[in-house]
């Protein structure tokens, strides 16, 4: 059998070594597996290798990486592909397989490490640490380059077994250079007696550490310290309580401390904070009440039941006599006023005093009994009467109160002066150019020609709603309004006289100091501030009669001051719609700045002015009512025209943001835009309580009938040539661009060169010949003097003449509508 064998290996030996006539080429040999893997006849998975030459089962591999890490203990996945021939990817696949099937494996950072290598490195540690007494985990870390987490996880478990050590704070240690540090942890806490922060302890010892083992010492971090002192602490080898983990003290010390506390509380029945905190009680409020549930803990000091029974024997007392006291002077002089005040709230007497109101708190120490109180509110009221009578001027109006009506009245003055001139230069405009349209003589100045065109047209302002009643008010205007500031200076004198008998802060205080003079002889520390506390408390009382008399008063005005709302809304109301509605024909000269800029500043300085000074001067009589003054409703308060200095003024006087509100309407009205101040009214008439009516479309159109109509009807009836122009073309612009337009006269000229496009040629003609012809006359009656009298009369008069005569052409114009 044998012989057999051995015959068959000779044959299968020669039968390898012989060479065959017919060789596959590698590509064959790729297309045959590939051929066997389609019928199935290979039915496990292949691997080729780098080289391509080769194929391998996954088996296989993962054998060949086991048996190389085996053999090295650690090894890198690139290694291992290097090794095994195999591409990357397939190498870590079949890592992951093969840790996951082996738990002495693990896989970390692209490596596959064995338990063998992590006991290997345990008993190199060991041996390490018995050398040296003490190993830095980041130095093993470094040294095994891997992380100092994963070396920890794997020594811990080794720990007392392979490695003869402690791991504390990122530190191993030795057992026996564990007890020597312990040892000298014991000694340190047993010997200290007073409170003490740790840290200071650790460092001490860290550094008696460096000296006692010099150059080779180790470092020991607190947090060593720590452990070991919280062992210790935990077996009872050293005594005291630990706070916040590093604020130590012995319990011999808290013995002293307690009983020092207990001394001094039982022989004083109180104790101030202060004391405690030297005794290095942190936090004495929470130690007190944890020893003495029963005391009452104050701002300064923490004091026993029977303290308060004293104070309320004494402020008991000091009530049924009808007296007063301050509790200060029952207890000791470190306590203060806080601490007064809460034992007051903790006395039953003064509780059950308050709540019959048999007695009062002031400056929260004093208590006054109620009948005392009534007695000084007796004998003040009495002085207060004697002093009003006798006119002493002991009982007056307190400083701001007296201040605010002088400045008030100094004010009124100024309008008055101020208004009286602007109103006599305003008649004098007015009555010059009167002159001229009567054929008079003409004695206003000026030499240059077209300055005194333009100035003449500018007299022409011209508001045809109302225009009749308007020009008949302003006829009184300086006599309505100088009478009535005039009005209003004798009633704020006569209130200033009224408001005498109230009593002021400092009368009362200086009454008290003389009636009852005891605060004084009887050692209060600051008498001033008790007698002026009671000033304040009695002064309401004081006052309460006067407010009664003027309540009448008052209620009067309230319904006076309902009436002036209604009026000024009603009275606004047109006005804000008809600057409105001349605000729109702005826009049709918004390509032409300059313009532009004299129209907008001509509708601020003309219907603009109106509405602020109407504004101005019912809000003004409003707010003199809400004070409590008494004052006449201004009835004519559309007439009145104010100055810029007197606008700002008199906004001043409007009461907080109000007044801001007032003067950004006043700066507005000296500005060039309508819609900047159009703005300012609405925010300054919706602070006031008023409503801002806007104009909608219907608004507008109704408006725009209503304007129409009463121009149409102004046009058809005007006799004076020189007042006809702004007329005409007011309609004209009505009629051709549906706006209410308001020009001065240095714009009349631009408005009828906008028309021309708009109207045929002869109206156009005629409109052009009446404004040369008005400005004509116009400069005539201006440059009039008296050496030149007959001469201009006659060039007046003709021109006079010529106006009349083309009047009947230039209403035509606009009554028969002759647009292009």
């Amino acid at each position: 059998m044998d012989d057999e064998l051995l015959e068959l290996q000779r044959q299968f030996e020669f039968a390898q070594q012989a060479k065959s006539s017919v060789r596959l080429s590698d590509r064959n040999v790729v297309e045959l597996v590939q051929k066997l893997q389609e019928l199935r006849i290979i039915d496990f998975d292949l691997l080729h290798t780098v080289s391509g030459k080769e194929y391998i089962t996954p088996d296989q591999l993962r054998h060949e990486m086991l048996s190389e890490v085996q053999k090295l203990g650690r090894i890198s996945l690139i290694d291992l592909a290097d090794t095994t021939g195999v591409d990357l990817y397939h190498v870590e696949k079949q890592a992951r397989v093969m840790v996951a099937g082996n738990p002495g494996l693990t896989f970390i950072q692209g490596e596959i490490i064995s338990q063998h290598y992590w006991d290997s490195v345990a008993e190199e540690v060991n041996e390490r640490l018995q050398e040296c007494s003490q190993i830095a985990l980041a130095e093993l870390a470094a040294q095994l380059h891997v992380g100092s987490e994963l070396l920890t996880s794997v020594l811990e478990p080794r720990l007392g077994s392979t490695v003869k050590g402690r791991l504390e704070g990122g530190q191993l240690y030795t057992p026996a250079y564990v007890a020597r540090v312990s040892a000298m942890v014991r000694g340190a806490a047993r010997g200290i007696s007073v409170p003490t922060n740790l840290s200071a302890l650790w460092s001490s010892l860290q550094q008696l550490l460096q000296e006692m083992d010099g150059a080779t010492g180790v470092s020991v971090e607190a947090s060593f310290f720590q452990s070991l002192f919280n062992e210790l602490l935990k077996g009872g080898e050293i005594l005291g309580s630990l706070r916040a983990g590093v604020y130590w003290t012995p319990t011999v010390f808290a013995i002293a401390q307690k009983e020092c506390v207990d001394s001094f509380f039982s022989q004083n029945s109180f104790i101030i904070y202060e004391t405690l905190s030297r005794l290095g009680i942190s936090q004495p409020v929470q130690f007190l009440q944890s020893r003495y549930p029963d005391g009452l803990p104050l701002a300064n000091a923490f004091v026993h039941p029977s303290l308060t029974e004293m104070v309320d024997t004494a402020i008991e007392d000091a009530v049924e006599r009808s007296s007063w006291i301050d509790s200060l002077s029952v207890l000791p002089a470190s306590f203060g006023s806080q601490d007064a005040s809460t034992i007051l709230l903790h006395c039953p007497s003064v509780q059950s005093a308050l709540k019959s109101n048999k007695a009062l708190i002031l400056e929260e120490s004093f208590v006054f009994s109620n009948a005392f109180i009534k007695d000084v509110y007796d004998r003040l009221e009495k002085e207060m009467a004697v002093a009003n009578l006798s006119g002493s001027g002991r009982v007056n109006l307190s400083d701001d109160r007296s201040s605010a009506k002088d400045a008030k009245g100094v004010h009124d003055s100024g309008l008055s002066s101020e208004l009286n001139e602007t109103s006599s230069e305003s008649t004098s405009i007015k009555h010059a150019v009167d002159k001229g349209g009567r054929k008079k003589k003409g004695k206003s100045a000026g030499n240059a020609k077209s300055g005194a065109t333009e100035s003449g047209l500018d007299n022409q302002d011209f508001v045809p709603v109302k225009s009749k009643k308007n020009q008949k008010k302003s006829k009184d205007l300086s006599s309505v309004h100088s009478s009535e500031v005039k009005s209003s200076t004798k009633k704020d004198a006569k209130s200033q006289e009224e408001n005498q008998g109230i009593p002021s802060g400092e009368w009362i205080v200086q009454m008290i100091t003389t009636l009852f003079p005891d605060f004084e002889e009887q050692g209060v520390d600051d008498p001033s501030s008790i007698i002026r506390s009671l000033a304040n408390h009695l002064r309401p009382m004081l006052i309460n009669s006067w407010k009664e008399k003027r309540k009448a008063v008052f209620t009067e005005n309230a319904e006076r001051m309902k009436r002036l709302l209604d009026d000024l809304q009603k009275k606004i109301d047109e006005a804000l719609l008809n600057i409105q509605l001349y605000e729109k024909a702005l826009d049709l000269f918004e390509d032409d700045p300059s313009t532009s800029v004299v129209l907008h500043r001509h509708l601020l300085r003309t219907t603009a002015a109106s509405i602020v000074d109407t504004l101005f001067v019912d809000l003004d009589a409003y707010n003199k009512l809400k004070t409590g003054a008494e004052t006449e409703n201004p009835e004519n308060s559309q007439c009145v025209s104010f100055s810029s200095a007197e606008r700002t003024a008199l906004a001043k006087t409007f009461p907080g943001s109000l007044s801001k509100k007032a003067l950004a309407v006043v700066d507005a009205l000296e500005g060039k835009s309508v819609e900047i101040f159009m703005t300012a009214l609405t925010d300054f008439a919706e602070e006031s309580g008023l409503v801002v009516k806007k104009l909608d479309k219907k608004l507008e159109r109704a408006l725009l009938h209503s304007y129409r109509k009463d121009l149409t009807s102004q046009v058809s009836t005007e006799e004076d040539p020189i007042s006809l122009l702004p007329k005409v073309v007011s309609l004209l612009y009505i009629q051709v661009h549906g706006k209410a337009l308001q020009a001065p006269g240095r714009a009349i000229s631009i408005a009828i060169t906008r028309l021309k496009d708009k109207l045929q040629d002869s109206a156009y003609k005629i409109l052009t010949d009446y404004q040369a012809a008005t400005v004509t006359l116009l400069s005539l009656i201006s440059a009039s003097t008296g050496d030149e009298e007959d001469c201009t009369s006659e060039r007046i008069s003709s021109k006079r003449e010529l106006l009349e005569n083309l009047m009947p052409a230039l209403k035509s114009v606009v009554l028969s509508k002759p647009q292009a």
